[in-house]
């Protein structure tokens, strides 16, 4: 009798207490947007503290508590702080400073404490890469500290480090890759679908709040005009360039899920992909597509052929509306006259003067060189520049670039010999999409913020599967 009793408190812990744990979780992320919410009605410029004070407060709860949850707050938090801080700017004032963007940053670093964790354990068990990640923004933040103001360095050292830790967190919870592989799945499903949607939304009516950040950001040559069917779309991202990233790993990751939710967000997600004009997103998506195509089995590539059929159905007929078909049309134009494309020009010309410079830069010139402090007006100003291979050897010279780029030559190394693809479609995506953002690294600083949170986390997604199976014991 006891030990039928021990038995079933038994049972009722391992079934009950997640789903207590859940409830908990849930109840904290409702309140957290109540708060959220109440406050940009009550006194929307105390957000700009509320905001990054209780992200991380959630964030921190969410990973000790249910750390599955706390993926998806992260991604969540990425997509939409952008959109959050333009309402507060437009209801409060300009605000050069966009504390509120510091959010995504500091719900990220609370998997600092994974890494320091599992460091010791790390090289056996296939983390060399995150290390050497690791080691290379590590000597490029002392130097930064030498050379560049600490505010800067600071924030630098957050762009560059996030996308590292987070992609370890993922990798070390490898025992659990079936779980955080479906709830990306999701999370991305509907971001898809929610960032798509916003995206049209926001080209066809140019709403107040992001027209006026347009007017203040100065961004009229990359983003287009503040006015309706004027825009390139960024939906609640910060500008074209993440927003093309994001929907470009969402698409992606389309091919590998079901659901009804997969056409809607298709029509909505390919549509406002193509309203971005980020041409480089373009071709990241179809290597993306060529390389998934390439590693699977056939039975798959026949599913993938037909919803890709499904999907261009459900597009098509919306490119044939003006003006959608006139700003799409000349935009695939430029793609046949190249040598003319003034963006190439300019990136071509950057290449001319910096690249020689940067190769002899053999200290760099630290993390905070891309961000500057205005003399005159106190702001952080950033400096761009059009190639990830250029910053790498900018801001962490031959010291630092050399174990950074080590790394990601050796996870792009690993990862292309696993088989795992064969059978698993999200492996095949996953390992497609960090590919594809790696050679965009040749036009864009593709490793850092949100895109370097897509590199690093699709490749640690793929190591995190090939562990994982081969603990299973599954073999192709």
């Amino acid at each position: 009798m006891i030990s039928k009793q021990i038995l079933f408190n038994s049972f009722s812990r391992q079934n009950f207490y997640p789903q207590q744990r859940a409830a908990q979780a849930w109840i904290v992320i409702i309140g957290f947007l109540f708060l959220i919410t109440s406050s940009y009605f009550i006194s929307a410029a105390m957000l700009r503290l509320v905001f990054p004070a209780t992200a991380l407060v959630v964030a921190i709860f969410l990973y000790l508590r249910h750390p599955l949850l706390y993926i998806g707050f992260t991604w969540w938090i990425w997509f939409l702080s952008p959109l959050l801080a333009r309402l507060v700017d437009y209801r409060v004032g300009w605000d050069p400073t966009r504390q509120m963007l510091i959010a995504p940053y500091l719900v990220v670093f609370v998997t600092i404490a994974t890494f320091l964790k599992y460091i010791p354990s790390t090289i056996r068990q296939g983390g060399l890469p995150f290390i050497l990640g690791f080691i290379g923004v590590l000597y490029g933040f002392l130097v930064g500290l030498i050379y560049n103001q600490p505010i800067p360095v600071f924030r630098g050292f957050l762009d560059w480090v996030s996308p590292i830790i987070f992609g370890f967190h993922l990798f070390t919870n490898w025992r659990d890759y079936p779980s955080y592989r479906q709830n990306i799945q999701r999370v991305f499903v509907w971001c898809v679908l929610i960032l798509g949607a916003y995206g049209i939304y926001q080209f066809v009516v140019a709403p107040e709040w992001d027209t006026y950040w347009l007017i203040e950001s100065k961004m009229f040559t990359s983003s287009g005009n503040p006015v309706p069917f004027g825009m390139r779309v960024w939906s609640t991202m910060h500008s074209v360039g993440p927003f093309g990233a994001v929907m470009q790993a969402g698409l992606l990751l389309l091919f590998t899920s079901s659901g009804p939710l997969i056409f809607p967000a298709s029509a909505v997600g390919y549509l406002s992909f193509l309203l971005a004009q980020a041409r480089t997103n373009w071709g990241g998506w179809l290597l993306g597509v060529i390389m998934i195509m390439g590693s699977v089995k056939a039975r798959i590539q026949m599913r993938l052929i037909t919803i890709i059929l499904v999907m261009a159905m459900c597009v098509l007929p919306l490119l044939t509306i003006e003006p959608i078909s006139k700003v799409v049309t000349s935009r695939l134009e430029t793609f046949a006259n190249l040598q003319e494309d003034g963006s190439l020009k300019d990136r071509s010309g950057s290449y001319d003067r910096n690249l020689s410079l940067a190769l002899t830069n053999g200290f760099g010139n630290g993390l905070g060189n891309t961000w500057k402090v205005n003399e005159k007006t106190g702001q952080i100003e950033v400096f761009v520049i059009d190639s990830g291979i250029l910053d790498m050897f900018f801001t962490l010279g031959w010291f630092g670039a050399i174990p950074y780029m080590g790394a990601l030559i050796l996870m792009i190394f690993t990862v292309s010999q696993y088989t795992e693809a064969r059978f698993d479609s999200f492996v095949s995506a996953a390992r497609a999409i960090a590919f594809s953002c790696c050679t965009q690294l040749i036009i864009g600083s593709g490793m850092l913020s949100i895109a370097g949170m897509i590199l690093w986390g699709f490749f640690a997604m793929a190591m995190a599967a090939h562990k994982y199976y081969q603990h299973q014991g599954i073999k192709v």
